[in-house]
């Protein structure tokens, strides 16, 4: 239902209003996109990337290129790719999805997304997004990180197990270094029980809008390696980058 009535009100708008840009209020000359300005100020990820959590790097590719940051704590995933920076129009644009109600802007951003992660939806099993607590789903009333993975898993023609992982505690903000992330995400996830079945020997791409130091990720990583997993990927909208992840 929540599809069916945001699917109407996005032609309504479109119909009666002229398109703006996703991350201002510009007019742009066409529906869903950037205005000149704000494209500028969003640093889509190309080239060379680490092949671990996808951030930019300085050089020629490799197939074993990984950034500093991964070099010295690697992930519990395997791969990882993402879209744009989260910096400049990138962020704003994340932060209006998370906490702005524009489930507009899925189509776009999964598509930007789908780009940056083709491989890795290609040889996935199943797609499913890093869960919320439902006392966080109550006040937001929609996990963006599952409509991302709706999208995808929709445009791919992948599988989509939209609640794959439960949030078994409602955890505080993520804050500090890389350490108190991590302890702060210990054990905070589990395998919805009618799903455990769907998860042995598959390789899984885990979704979600932002990462930072992975510790999220990899919670929800060592988790269903422990479930059996043949593989975990990772595919986000953003990618927070250290100046150690740019080689600066």
């Amino acid at each position: 239902m929540l599809h069916a009535l945001t699917a109407l009100g996005t032609r309504i708008v479109d119909t009666v209003y002229p398109p703006r840009c996703l991350a201002c209020t510009a007019a742009t000359d066409a529906v869903r996109a950037l205005c000149p300005a704000c494209w500028a100020d969003t640093h889509f990820i190309a080239g060379t990337c680490c092949r671990a959590c996808g951030v930019p790097l300085l050089g020629e590719a490799g197939a074993e290129d990984a950034c500093e940051s991964c070099t010295r704590h690697p992930p519990a995933w395997d791969r990882g790719a993402a879209a744009l920076l989260y910096a400049g129009a990138g962020r704003r644009m994340v932060l209006a999805l998370k906490h702005g109600d524009r489930l507009d802007m899925i189509r776009p951003l999964a598509a930007w997304m789908g780009r940056a992660g083709r491989p890795l939806l290609a040889e996935s099993n199943l797609v499913a997004p890093v869960p919320l607590h439902w006392t966080r789903l109550v006040r937001r009333r929609y996990n963006q990180a599952a409509e991302l993975a709706r999208r995808l898993g929709r445009d791919a023609g992948r599988p989509v197990v939209p609640d794959l992982l439960a949030r078994r505690r409602a955890t505080s903000p993520q804050s500090g270094g890389r350490d108190a992330r991590a302890q702060n995400q210990a054990g905070a996830f589990a395998i919805t029980p009618r799903h455990a079945a769907a998860v042995h020997g598959k390789r899984i791409l885990l979704v979600d809008d932002v990462l930072t130091t992975g510790a999220t990720l990899s919670a929800c990583a060592d988790t269903l390696r422990a479930g059996g997993a043949a593989g975990v990927d990772v595919l986000v909208l953003a990618r927070v980058a250290f100046e150690d992840s740019l080689g600066l």
